[in-house]
């Protein structure tokens, strides 16, 4: 590693702590910046900068971690509206991966079905 990588990691560090500090002030981005003579521009550029960091250090979608969680949902969310019939081979309209659960979305899946199935997965992690 040469010497601005190192210098790199070294001020994302920093950076992660000052998102920390101003996330857990309750403030809006703009008062805590200005009350701590920060750049607004600034702090969204490393804030740019964590989250790829971040999404580095996921597992990939093929990973060996994956597993298969098995859901239960309410009987009444499984009487909504039928769904219109998927066309094999056709990808669903939004594709959402959380660690290694996939949720595909239909057109016609109902906002309550999308709400529990979210709060599932969420609560497997």
């Amino acid at each position: 590693m040469d010497t601005q990588e190192v210098k790199r990691q070294h001020r994302l560090k920093q950076w992660i702590e000052i998102v920390r500090q101003c996330r857990s002030s309750g403030q809006t981005v703009s008062a805590w910046c200005a009350e701590n003579n920060i750049n607004p521009k600034r702090y969204y550029y490393w804030l740019r900068c964590v989250r790829i960091a971040a999404c580095e250090l996921l597992p990939t979608s093929g990973s060996s971690e994956s597993s298969i969680v098995p859901v239960t949902l309410p009987k009444s969310l499984l009487k909504t509206n039928p769904t219109p019939p998927v066309i094999a081979g056709t990808p669903a309209p939004v594709i959402l991966r959380i660690g290694s659960a996939t949720l595909e979305l239909h057109n016609g899946a109902s906002p309550e079905l999308i709400a529990h199935t979210l709060k599932a997965i969420i609560h497997v992690r």
